[in-house]
């Protein structure tokens, strides 16, 4: 098992990566696992890796692998399984990211909801790099349409995240169709039994790196995040910046080109504002930090790498405008605000499809982040006409207020004006292009409601109540579900874990959630939590399992009574002995009686 805690600071170049991965890194200190993982994948080793999520596992695996691929070679060299479609494209666009120094490489993602005949075109371009979900991929394999012939590496991502979702057999499956001699590497949180027994079988002698994490932020630091609906980033992030007091903020995003483009915006919106990027040379990067610390700017746009070691004492406020991809990231980014004792207040844009990454963070720093809402127009409004107010009064202390009353009355000579009139009409001139008054929002409030977001509503009607330490959700009883037909049974060749992938994929919840299932020739039934949105249910409605469309109807509340429900099923079969030959699947116990609703 490798140390990773006794050894020295190195650099990415000293671990052996040539100079066209090196040449996309933004950043040069690898992380923990990184360090003892990528000398060990570039040696051709298997390597088995257990660490939280938010370690820096991505970057681990697919430097090391990427780096060994045949660019000439237009075929499958590197597969990488995740257990959803959310993980598998950030994935993928990491690698793409890595590899974007290396002409000719291609990077695939591949997950259950899109076009079968979108992925087809995109595998016959001959990707050298697949990352997708087990159900697709192993779709794709039977089809004969994924030619893993010349495959090099293969990489698990949270295996004991895909056991849980019940794809650990399609797994087994794809793992034993693959060709010899290809090197494996594994991650995992925890090592249950049935990892243990996929290291067993499949990996040679791998290399064991068990990564503990330490990150902590500050208590000093308040933390909020946004779910993104309604507006713009740009434009919610111009409403935070008005409406929050602050004395200087530090603007977090992931490329340069980005630090530049909202730098632009929030000048245009009268902000002091600086972008600080990687392009910039050393002289101008000393002036912009210069200018942030004497108060010429107020706010500073960068990427991690340009702001490594920034530590500016007026820095109260710290915006993640894109959410970073690993826990060490965040807990650097918002350290910069909080610091020797000091308070500060750190707040995280999360779209919805990163909403797994805002979970990954809670659980590997084992706090909950609070939502905070977009500041209204009334909000802005207020905060203007209160800075506003300063600078009038400011004004009222000047000495030369003599000469401007005498202005002041000529403006209203000859004409039948009083001071207050005038005094108004200067007023709005003064406030130039940005309005002290502002219309009201009540068509944007109406709209936001109802376009929010499929899994935005759902999480506000059943809202996650999690506790610091990994104590489980408050349980939810039996008579909480409700009773769902879905229009694919065995005779289609589904199983239970296609049905809960499925579910759990879409729906972007748990597999705990997802109550009784059963099985029938030609249909099945599920039980769902109460008060699913119609929207969500009409999603699901279009979902495939197995490609045919799962049909989600409601039949109506679960029951602990049996005659009902046999009488519902045997009005629903129509064949005597259906019934007796169908499959069944009841959760343990406790989601019997208890359902974690939105549980990551």
């Amino acid at each position: 098992m490798s140390d990773t805690d006794t050894q020295i600071d190195v650099t990415f170049a000293e671990l052996g990566l040539p100079a066209s991965i090196l040449a996309a890194l933004e950043y040069d200190k690898p992380t923990p696992i990184q360090k003892a993982c990528i000398p060990a994948l570039l040696s051709g080793r298997d390597v088995l890796g257990m660490a939280q999520t938010g370690s820096g596992k991505t970057a681990a695996f697919a430097l090391p692998l990427l780096s060994r691929i045949k660019a000439d070679l237009a075929c499958p060299q590197l597969l990488v399984l995740a257990p959803t479609r959310e993980l598998a494209v950030q994935v993928a666009k990491a690698c793409k990211e890595y590899a974007q120094k290396m002409p000719g490489i291609k990077v695939l993602a591949i997950y259950g909801g899109q076009r079968y005949d979108l992925q087809l075109q995109a595998l016959r371009q001959g990707p050298q790099v697949v990352v997708g979900t087990p159900g697709r991929l192993l779709d794709h394999l039977r089809r004969g349409k994924l030619d893993l012939t010349h495959l090099q590496g293969l990489v698990l991502d949270e295996a004991d995240e895909m056991l849980r979702m019940g794809f650990i057999d399609d797994v087994e499956t794809i793992m034993a169709e693959l060709p010899k001699g290809h090197q494996t590497a594994l991650f995992s949180a925890t090592m249950p039994e049935a990892i243990r027994r996929i290291t067993r079988r499949f990996m040679r002698d791998p290399e064991v790196v068990h990564i503990q994490s330490h990150v902590r932020t500050a208590p000093e630091i308040t933390q909020h995040y946004w779910l993104v609906y309604g507006l713009r980033k740009s434009e919610a992030l111009v409403r935070f910046l008005e409406a929050e007091p602050f004395d200087a903020a530090l603007i977090f995003v992931k490329t340069k080109n980005a630090t530049v483009e909202v730098a632009e915006r929030l000048e245009q919106s009268g902000l002091r504002c600086a972008a600080l990027n990687g392009d910039m040379n050393q002289s101008l990067r000393e002036q912009t930090l210069e200018r942030l610390k004497d108060g010429r700017l107020d706010i500073l746009i960068a990427t991690d790498v340009a702001a490594r070691g920034l530590d500016v004492e007026r820095i109260s406020l710290v915006v993640n405008y894109d959410i970073p991809m690993d826990c060490e990231s965040y807990v650097h980014r918002i350290g910069r605000t909080g610091r020797a004792g000091r308070s500060g207040r750190a707040l995280l844009f999360v779209d919805q499809r990163e909403r797994r990454l805002l979970g990954n963070i809670e659980r590997t720093l084992r706090l909950t982040i609070t939502p905070v809402e977009l500041p209204s127009n009334q909000q802005v409004a207020a905060q203007r006409l209160s800075k506003f107010a300063t600078q009038v009064s400011q004004q009222l202390e000047s000495h030369d207020l003599e000469q401007y009353r005498g202005l002041l009355l000529k403006l209203g000579a000859g004409e039948e004006q009083d001071l207050e009139s005038l005094a108004a009409a200067l007023l709005k001139i003064a406030q130039g292009d940005r309005p002290l008054i502002l219309p009201p929002e009540v068509a944007y409030e109406q709209r936001t409601t109802a376009t929010r977001g499929l899994r935005e509503r759902d999480a506000e009607r059943f809202p996650r109540e999690r506790r610091a330490g990994g104590d489980r959700d408050r349980a939810r009883s039996h008579a909480d579900m409700m009773l769902y037909r879905i229009e694919v049974g065995r005779d289609d060749g589904v199983e239970v874990r296609h049905i809960v992938g499925a579910i759990a994929n879409e729906g972007d919840f748990s597999s705990r959630n997802i109550g009784n299932i059963k099985l029938f020739p030609a249909h099945s039934t599920v039980e769902l939590p109460k008060g699913l949105s119609s929207d969500l249910i009409n999603h699901f409605a279009r979902t495939r399992i197995l490609n045919k469309p799962m049909r989600l109807q409601l039949i109506g509340e679960t029951s602990p009574t049996a005659p009902r429900r046999e009488r519902f099923e045997r009005s629903n079969t129509g064949r005597a002995g259906e019934r007796s030959s169908r499959q069944e699947y009841r959760p343990a116990k406790r989601f019997r009686t208890a359902v974690d609703f939105n549980q990551p």
